[in-house]
């Protein structure tokens, strides 16, 4: 059973810094992809930034610049460094493991931390 934890989220002024942090409960280096998504109000749940396991990165074309998505296998950790918030980051954000095996795709969520950016 795969579970992660994200913690780090809160209320930050607009130009304010916040840095989540994705804790699983098995070895992040058996994950194909970790990523970070986030859901606004009103809005679908929208791809924020995926690291493989090899290192690539990639980043939605609205947070390019601002946010940096990383990894520590050694603490099974993954991180999402979020500089020059906007209002518009304001959203629930989800961490996400995938493994892909056999063709198939196996996808694991986290419960989710607010992020709210307002002055």
């Amino acid at each position: 059973q795969v579970q992660l934890v994200e913690s780090g989220g809160g209320l930050v002024q607009p130009g304010g810094s916040l840095r989540l942090s994705c804790a699983a409960s098995v070895s992040i280096g058996s994950m194909n992809v970790m990523g970070w998504y986030r859901q606004g109000p009103g809005k679908e749940r929208e791809l924020v930034a995926t690291i493989t396991s090899g290192g690539s990165t990639n980043y939605a074309d609205s947070v390019k610049g601002r946010f940096t998505i990383s990894r520590d296998n050694a603490k099974n950790t993954v991180y999402l460094q979020m500089n020059s918030l906007k209002p518009e980051d304001t959203a629930v954000y989800y961490c996400n493991a995938r493994r892909l095996l056999g063709g198939l795709s196996y996808d694991y969520w986290g419960q989710g931390t607010q992020v709210t950016v307002s002055s």
